[in-house]
């Protein structure tokens, strides 16, 4: 039975798609980007946890021009706010154009995305001469739109993974979402073990995209991250290593108000020597390098409102995840 709290969360998404595409366009920005605001203000958990990812870009960017302040942070206060606000507002719209998106037309996506061709061209020579792809991506941008453009370039469809969210029907409502854009959503629980059907997709030639900067598992790779330790999946570049797919990283942001950016990077390939479990690591840790450079580019569109990095975690399951990894070769 859901709580009460979960029926209201159902009830609001459930609004959303039925009624948020019905609004003006400028209306329904506006509401969005009121109800940024008030979050951000209240300063609640995933705002306090965003602002402490922040925190690690804002520290190692030499962008950041801001004189430090006095606080524990070590980043100029005014300048860190300033950054969560925008984020907030940025991560409203991602799911503002989730909610339209059946009222966003293809035309528009197919002028309104700014890809480098090249590699999405390369992307499509793989996947026709039988060789799998991997886009492995952070929580950058808008993820659907991306989809959007990438399955109508050419890709005709492909796999994913999706978390299985509480409650229950909210999960099902972005699960029918997301099939009705192309995608293939595996749930991480509750199915056909993902890894399986993932590998079996790339070994047919097929496209795979996985959202990559948050481990989900007690499997996770310890990589550097903007100067810390962080924990980050490792079945992309398993994957990779397994069957030989290209395994790319892929970063996505706003342009402006009514655009959108994607830069689909260069193959991470497998390296010639080692364990599986070793080469594993090296590229998760080629992927965290890519991500960095792309999160301090648009900065304004990481919406990492979940912790990654690892003095943040719950020493259980930071201790779960190295005793597995220790025993996963």
């Amino acid at each position: 039975m859901e709580t009460l709290r979960e029926r209201l969360a159902s009830a609001t998404f459930g609004a959303g798609w039925s009624l948020v595409c019905r609004l003006p366009e400028p209306a329904a920005r506006a509401l969005f980007k009121l109800g940024a605001d008030i979050a951000w203000r209240r300063q609640g958990g995933g705002v306090q946890v965003l602002e402490g990812n922040l925190v690690r870009v804002l520290r190692t960017d030499p962008a950041s021009s801001s004189p430090p302040d006095q606080s524990a942070t070590g980043v100029n206060g005014k300048e860190l706010r300033t950054l969560s606000r925008t984020v907030m507002r940025s991560y409203a719209r991602y799911y503002l154009e989730a909610f339209r998106m059946q009222v966003i037309s293809a035309e528009r996506i197919a002028a309104g995305m700014h890809v480098n061709t090249a590699a999405a061209d390369l992307t499509l020579e793989y996947m026709k001469n039988g060789r799998g792809v991997i886009y492995a991506l952070p929580h950058m941008g808008d993820f659907e739109q991306a989809a959007r453009w990438i399955i109508g370039y050419g890709a005709g469809s492909f796999t994913t993974v999706a978390e299985r969210l509480k409650p229950e029907s909210v999960f099902q409502k972005f699960l029918a979402f997301r099939q009705e854009l192309g995608m293939e959503v595996l749930p991480t629980t509750g199915g056909s073990h993902p890894f399986g059907v993932m590998a079996q997709r790339l070994r047919a030639g097929k496209l795979v995209c996985l959202v990559a900067d948050r481990d989900l598992s007690d499997t996770g790779v310890e990589v550097d991250f903007f100067g810390e330790k962080a924990l980050f999946p490792a079945g992309p570049a398993m994957l990779a290593v397994q069957t030989g797919a290209a395994l790319m990283p892929v970063a996505c942001w706003f342009v402006d108000a009514t655009e959108w950016g994607a830069h689909i990077y260069d193959e991470i390939p497998v390296p010639a020597e080692g364990s599986r479990k070793e080469k594993a690591a090296a590229m998760t840790q080629a992927l965290a390098t890519v991500f960095e450079r792309a999160i301090r580019e648009h900065r304004d569109d990481w919406h990492m409102l979940q912790k990654v990095f690892v003095s943040d975690l719950d020493p259980d399951r930071l201790a779960r995840s190295r005793t597995r990894s220790r025993t996963v070769s």
